[in-house]
């Protein structure tokens, strides 16, 4: 009776969650999933595809991207939350979900340093600070001075709160009026249009209108110039040390993912993100590829967290 006791005892041990009952050497031994908080066909979706095909060549498993749109990602990234922390089910989480919902709104719908496993980064979103071509402004020292001369004469333009709370910090108590809108498409027919001003876009945007001679691009937020508009400089090099709200993405996983596991997914995701068919498609996308060690990560993450929450409260930005 003992005996059997002790094996029913060990059996449910193994049935509750996060209970060891693999083995981190055999790990994965079957496909995982990857959820984006965004429609299929959108940006996040498309780079998300490109390295879960990657990462499935890494492992030998099948890599699924499951989309969970809604809430600014929130749904996506509470779905990761709760699932079984085995590895199985990752998160490709943005910093409008694991940073800006946390530090925006009065109630936060978790604390994203305990709900959740930092595991890599991905890499960050090329975006540029774009002003239309008929503004007589070559600089962004000419773009604040302009700025200061007409306050709340000029309007500005975001489709996320990344590139809202970047413009706080590149203004400072400088005024303008600022349009939200649904995506970035819309709001650069307006830039174009004369309607907006200035506006911080993505690398799929932004190249091909300064190109053609329509917009000017004046800062990238990269911490290093893009490949994209290798002209444009960086706030570092414009002596814009509050420049410092980046877009990115990363991975991460439930919480009390298993550190073999979290350290075995990390360093294969890095080494997706270096190979080179994964690479150039990211570069395509305006998208710079890279990855980190989980301690690096979490670096990182708590950084952009800080300064966000930072920019929140020095211009008591309320969420609606």
């Amino acid at each position: 009776m003992r005996r059997r006791t002790l094996t029913l005892a060990a059996l449910a041990a193994a049935a509750l969650p996060g209970a060891a009952a693999w083995s981190a050497d055999a790990f994965p031994n079957k496909p995982l999933k990857l959820i984006v908080g965004f429609a299929a066909g959108g940006g996040a979706d498309v780079l998300t595809r490109i390295i879960a095909e990657g990462l499935a060549k890494q492992l030998g498993q099948q890599v699924i991207v499951e989309n969970r749109p809604g809430a600014d990602g929130v749904l996506a990234a509470q779905a990761t939350s709760s699932a079984r922390p085995d590895g199985y089910t990752l998160l490709m989480g943005t910093n409008t979900a694991m940073v800006a919902a946390p530090t925006l709104r009065p109630t936060p719908p978790y604390d994203p340093f305990k709900a959740f496993t930092p595991i890599s980064s991905a890499g960050q979103f090329s975006m540029f600070l774009v002003v239309p071509a008929s503004l007589p402004v070559k600089s962004v020292n000419e773009l604040l001075a302009l700025v200061a001369s007409k306050p709340g004469a000029l309007n500005s333009a975001s489709s996320n709160s990344a590139s809202e709370l970047a413009m706080l910090q590149l203004l400072g108590d400088r005024k303008v009026v600022n349009a939200r809108y649904k995506g970035d498409m819309q709001a650069m027919t307006d830039l174009l249009g004369g309607q907006i001003q200035m506006m911080f876009t993505t690398g799929t945007l932004a190249p091909g209108f300064v190109k053609e001679g329509r917009i000017r691009a004046l800062v990238t937020l990269l911490p290093q110039r893009s490949a994209l508009l290798p002209d444009v400089p960086t706030g570092g090099e414009l002596g814009l040390g509050k420049l410092t709200i980046t877009p990115w993405a990363g991975f991460f996983g439930p919480p009390g993912l298993p550190q073999a596991i979290t350290d075995r997914l990390s360093q294969e995701l890095q080494n997706t993100l270096k190979r080179p068919e994964v690479h150039s498609q990211l570069v395509q996308q305006g998208f710079e590829g890279y990855g980190m060690s989980p301690a690096k990560f979490t670096e990182f993450f708590r950084t952009q967290y800080d300064a966000f929450g930072a920019t929140v409260r020095e211009h008591n930005v309320k969420f609606e």
